[in-house]
């Protein structure tokens, strides 16, 4: 049990490190416990006052005070945990050292670099399967050679350190395990930064794992063939075991739910369904494995000595956080079940609050950059809803039986306190997450309790541990019957937009408000109104006003989205990688549902499977088409089929027509060569396609190509067009472009914007045209 002043203490700390989001956060957070000291004091001496008898002879005693404020020193201490936790975290920032391997890479961005190097080092990770169809592993270094010539011949070798995000052919990944000697060849990189509104920022997904480079590798070689002894051995074998008798997905899914998705390579398209569905908890191993298997050994053991019960859940609890990883949301579910051992233990009733409360301050010393990873802050925030809201809804629920009013209370009350955060981050929500879970619950349960069972038999006795999991085949296939149904239910997911930090905040105040405050508890439905509207009426207001032209990062095809005061054109859609990764994440942050006009050019002169993609997540109401080489081919019989289905309208872009798409009007303006024109307000703009210097100069000749204020091309196009047509802005798809030829383009009146050095290019009609990555490091500079 924390008392108050530990409870302010911890919280000081916590505080301290969220501050670390805004300039002198620490300094803030300090002045906060100095007036918190001062404005406690003050109301503390109102108490006692309080207190005293209003006659002066009466006899009658004070009533106590029942909650002691605490004293001021405690503020002042809490202020000053939290100064020095913004110390502690920028201390713990992960930096490279002199020897880290990042330090060797190619200036700029070598991944296009062909220079081969021969890295030596120790595999630190289960292979798994990346959606490439790449194995990926992470690589601890100790020796950098470089390929000095074809033949393969190295250079000399160097003492490196640090770890490397190791891809490689899936063959060449299978069979390696953790602890052996290997040596890869391949290609180094530094990892990018995220290039779109909404992108997968792959830079800070490794720097969180204390990693600055990544390896494309192409060869490895066993330096060591000896197997030394891991937790990743018990594992396999119970994944193994597992999948024998069930088969793929289930098996892997079952283990999944026992060890958690990161100790388990789990399909993708299974995972991505849970994702998708809102139960992607079911797949993280935490608090409710943890308590199945303390709830086991508690009633195994029921008649024994309390010491005895202590050691074996201690035991239990180890080798399950030692099975799952050092997971953070594993590792605060393991704390909590220790305290409640201990208050087993000393026959004292552990207040889960505070249990809560001392996990999270635990992890947090431990590692502080835990502060700002999404695993952590949903599961600490999942269960504060269950320690302190499940109760307060059971209550309501009361005219239900106890069974069912639990079962819905438990999901609702995380759903209460992890949804702003899961809007902040993703801007979508599951409309049938909260029905899913009420539904899934018993099926979830008898999975997770067969499969712990069936893994602990399977350690024993392979055999037995497969029948086991065999009988887990219709419960696991009708969950996963049941998360595609509603998967593909009409509405499954709305995006409603990443909410701003203002609204978080506020909307966190009101839920904190129901908490804490009685006024406010008796008016739950009063704030629930409240933080609809945060969430939705700046959506609303968004959309019926904002005119904003989007230029996505996406390689060698323009990708463009008009936003027009809530209708939204897409222009062109790329790889199948590039509708999931670049395209879909960046309208769903902007809370779009449906896509009002698509139009398709044949910039690639290839099939593109994006739009397919892009169908089944959003509804496009008309899809116009130019592709007269594929006119009849799968894919655009695929595109008819799946607008079919939304009432959506196909038609072919003939050369000439105009379509007008809201305040566009686009044009193809060429049978041979990919160009596109976009009357956009009062401005033109032109999507041309991989020209040759000719054929540029031929067709300015004729007059076909006018001369826009916006200009889109290839890199290799870019001198000869800026010079030809003299744009006011010109836009191409490249990171990196030659010096000379830069510095003659910079001496005319043409502004140069590189999406794959500045990402995404942003223009409204108010303002100026903006480069994503130099505004996103502004605001963080700022930060």
């Amino acid at each position: 049990m924390i008392q108050t002043s530990g409870v302010i203490i911890c919280l000081g700390y916590i505080f301290g490190l969220l501050f670390t989001a805004v300039p002198w956060g620490g300094v803030g957070i300090l002045v906060l416990g100095i007036v918190g000291a001062i404005l406690f004091k003050r109301r503390t001496i109102l108490q006692q006052f309080a207190q005293k008898p209003e006659n002066a002879g009466s006899k009658k005693k004070a009533v106590p005070n029942t909650w002691q404020t605490p004293h001021p020193r405690i503020w002042l201490a809490a202020g000053l945990v939290g100064l020095l936790a913004t110390l502690y975290f920028q201390w713990r920032i992960p930096q490279p050292g002199a020897k880290d391997i990042s330090q060797f890479v190619p200036p700029g961005n070598s991944s296009n670099q062909e220079q081969l190097v021969i890295v030596r080092g120790e595999v630190a990770s289960n292979p798994r399967l990346t959606r490439s169809q790449r194995g990926q592993f992470w690589l601890q270094t100790t020796q950098l050679d470089e390929v000095k010539n074809d033949k393969g011949s190295a250079g000399v070798p160097q003492g490196v350190t640090g770890k490397l995000y190791v891809t490689v052919p899936i063959l060449q990944a299978t069979g390696l395990y953790p602890s052996q000697q290997i040596a890869v060849t391949g290609i180094l990189y530094k990892p990018k930064a995220a290039s779109n509104p909404g992108g997968f920022d792959f830079q800070k997904f490794l720097k969180q794992e204390g990693t600055f480079a990544g390896l494309i590798g192409r060869q490895i070689n066993v330096l060591d063939r000896e197997r030394k002894w891991g937790w990743w051995q018990i594992r396999e074998r119970i994944v193994r075991s597992q999948v024998r008798w069930l088969g793929i997905p289930e098996g892997p899914l079952v283990s999944a739910m026992v060890l958690g998705s990161k100790a388990v390579d789990l399909p993708y398209d299974i995972r991505d369904l849970f994702v998708q569905a809102g139960l992607a908890h079911a797949l993280a191993a935490s608090g409710f494995q943890t308590s199945l298997i303390l709830s086991v050994i508690l009633q195994l053991t029921k008649r024994a000595r309390k010491g005895t019960q202590f050691t074996l859940g201690f035991l239990a609890l180890i080798i399950f956080l030692s099975l799952t990883g050092f997971q953070p949301a594993v590792l605060r579910a393991v704390i909590m079940g220790f305290a409640a051992l201990v208050g087993l233990l000393l026959k004292r009733k552990v207040k889960q609050f505070g249990s809560l409360l001392l996990a999270a301050t635990l992890l947090l010393v431990f590692n502080p950059l835990w502060i700002w990873d999404l695993g952590f802050q949903l599961s600490f925030l999942a269960t504060l809803g269950l320690v302190v809201t499940v109760p307060a809804l059971v209550n309501r629920l009361a005219w239900l039986p106890p069974a069912i009013a639990a079962l819905i209370a438990v999901p609702l009350a995380a759903t209460i306190w992890t949804l702003p955060v899961q809007l902040f981050v993703f801007g979508v929500v599951p409309s049938y997450s909260l029905l899913l879970n009420v539904v899934s619950t018993p099926l979830i349960s008898i999975i997770s309790i067969g499969g712990i069972i069936s893994a602990l038999v399977g350690l024993v006795w392979t055999d037995a541990g497969s029948f086991l999991a065999g009988v887990l085949h219709y419960p696991t296939d009708w969950l996963i019957k049941l998360v595609d149904f509603f998967s593909n239910l009409p509405g499954n997911s709305v995006a409603v937009g990443s909410i701003s930090t203002w609204q978080l905040l506020a909307i966190y105040i009101l839920i904190i408000l129901v908490w804490l405050v009685r006024w406010w508890q008796r008016r739950w439905w009063f704030a629930n109104m409240i933080a609809i509207c945060l969430v939705f009426i700046p959506l609303w207001h968004s959309k019926n006003t904002l005119f904003r032209i989007t230029v996505l990062e996406s390689g060698t095809e323009p990708i463009v989205v008009v936003q027009d005061r809530g209708t939204v054109t897409v222009i062109n859609s790329g790889d199948e990688g590039t509708g999931r990764f670049t395209i879909i994440p960046f309208l769903q942050q902007q809370g779009v549902n449906q896509v009002n006009w698509a139009i398709a050019t044949d910039f690639q002169g290839n099939e593109s499977n994006a739009w397919f993609e892009l169908m089944q997540r959003l509804p496009i109401n008309n899809f116009y088409e130019y592709s007269p080489q594929i006119d009849n081919s799968i894919t655009t019989q695929a595109i008819q089929q799946e607008l079919q289905k939304h009432q959506g309208i196909y038609q072919p872009l003939a050369v000439g027509q105009s379509v007008k798409a809201g305040s566009i009007v686009a044009q193809l303006i060429n049978d041979q060569l990919p160009i596109l024109q976009l009357q956009i307000l009062d401005q033109n703009w032109l999507l041309v396609g991989n020209v040759k210097s000719k054929e540029v100069q031929q067709l300015v000749k004729n007059g076909s190509l006018p001369r826009p204020q916006v200009l889109w091309c290839a890199p290799e196009s870019l001198k000869d067009l800026v010079i030809a047509l003299q744009p006011q802005v010109a836009i191409a798809s490249s990171a990196n472009f030659d010096p000379k030829t830069l510095s003659e383009l910079n001496q005319s009146q043409t502004k140069l914007f590189f999406t794959g050095r500045d990402g995404a290019i942003q223009w409204t009609p108010n303002g100026q045209f903006e480069a994503f990555i130099e505004s996103t490091e502004n605001k963080s500079s700022v930060l």
